[in-house]
């Protein structure tokens, strides 16, 4: 082999070398994701009185946990309070809950006691008041934002 030859092999070695380390470096890279312009995306605060937190997120959690609404009412055959079946919650213990939405972007657990299930209707001897907007897609999310589970 002429010196030439190999030099050049060793260049060549050096640069697959150079560019397999390269590439293993940046697949292990952390990639981190810019900060809500609005600081935190879920700021906690308890609720005066009980074990509850008031859970305040930025318009971009929001968005990106894609939460949905609607309203408690009452069925007009039973005069039972009635929710959604999607916005209820079950935890560990097997309680049900559901989450309120009082102002824009601020959500709070509320115990809920369910009667009777009808379908995607749960009617409820105990609640938040017919018209109060509950979370009917997401509540797990927050439940996790809430409790810190999500990690």
């Amino acid at each position: 082999m002429s010196p030439t030859a190999s030099l050049l092999g060793r260049k060549a070695a050096a640069l697959v070398i150079a560019a397999a380390l390269a590439l293993g470096a940046a697949g292990c890279a952390k990639i981190e994701e810019p900060a809500p312009p609005n600081g935190d995306p879920a700021v906690l605060a308890e609720v005066p009185g009980t074990d509850l937190h008031r859970i305040t997120l930025t318009e971009r959690a929001v968005e990106r946990v894609g939460l949905k609404t609607d309203v408690t009412a009452v069925d007009p055959q039973t005069q039972k309070l009635s929710v959604s079946y999607w916005a209820i919650l079950y935890d560990s213990t097997g309680k049900t809950w559901v989450y309120t939405n009082p102002e824009p972007r601020v959500y709070v657990r509320q115990a809920i006691t369910v009667e009777r299930i009808n379908g995607a209707v749960a009617l409820l001897s105990q609640g938040p008041a017919a018209g109060t907007v509950v979370v009917t897609t997401g509540a797990e999310e927050l439940y996790g934002a809430e409790f810190d589970t999500a990690h």
